[in-house]
């Protein structure tokens, strides 16, 4: 059973996705809190499984929340849950310690998949919002011609110490598809395909799914 905090200011919020998620038989809402300080006791009281974290709370926000939850021992995942998908948003919750990042317009059954999949160690981004990540890291203000040159050099002598098996993966990543979506593509079990994405961890220096997507739009292959 995986247990989840709900943490959102707004009491329709919180029960409209209790409602929701209590249908779940493998998901159960233990918790719900209205701002971020409240968040962060529960959290430790009741050591959920999985945070569904707003951004905008009074007293303390969703990011300090969540960076908050992220310096203790064993933290809980935690996806965010907002109705911004403004660049900073994307890229300050990611840096914050967020292991997904969805907007509140997402259909409930990908809500739930997200939670599934967090727990399985498979971070969890909507496509908008993985498409604002990387406008945003792409567009910084010294992005000049040379600057992307380097990174694209730099991209792709990191994807050259791959395997072709581990490119394939890289590229699938590159794509937005989910562990078993590649399983199905690349006729691999969801374990391997697990495997190879830890060792494109290691190989091409990154600390999660995102980067490897940035890393193959870098090179040109996305």
């Amino acid at each position: 059973m995986t247990t989840v905090l709900l943490v959102d200011d707004d009491p329709l919020v919180r029960s409209a996705l209790a409602l929701m998620l209590g249908g779940e038989r493998d998901i159960e809402v233990v918790g719900e809190a209205g701002d971020g300080h409240e968040g962060v006791r529960l959290a430790r009281d009741l050591e959920p499984d999985v945070v569904l974290m707003d951004i905008r709370m009074p007293r303390l926000d969703g990011l300090e929340a969540t960076r908050a939850l992220h310096s203790r021992p064993n933290p809980p995942r935690v996806i965010v849950l907002t109705t911004f998908d403004a660049d900073e948003h994307v890229v300050d919750a990611l840096a914050s310690g967020a292991d997904g990042f969805l907007l509140k317009d997402t259909p409930p059954p990908q809500i739930v998949d997200a939670i599934r999949k967090v727990v399985d160690d498979e971070p969890m981004l909507s496509p908008s919002v993985t498409r604002t990540l990387i406008r945003r890291l792409r567009d910084e203000p010294d992005d000049t011609a040379t600057a992307a040159a380097a990174r694209a050099a730099g991209a792709e002598a990191r994807l050259a110490l791959l395997t072709d098996r581990e490119r394939d993966v890289a590229l699938a990543v590159g794509r937005g598809l989910s562990n078993a979506e590649i399983a199905r593509d690349l006729y691999l079990s969801v374990p391997t395909v697990k495997a190879h994405v830890s060792r494109l961890f290691d190989k091409l220096q990154v600390t999660n799914r995102v980067q490897i997507a940035i890393c193959v739009h870098d090179a040109g292959l996305s």
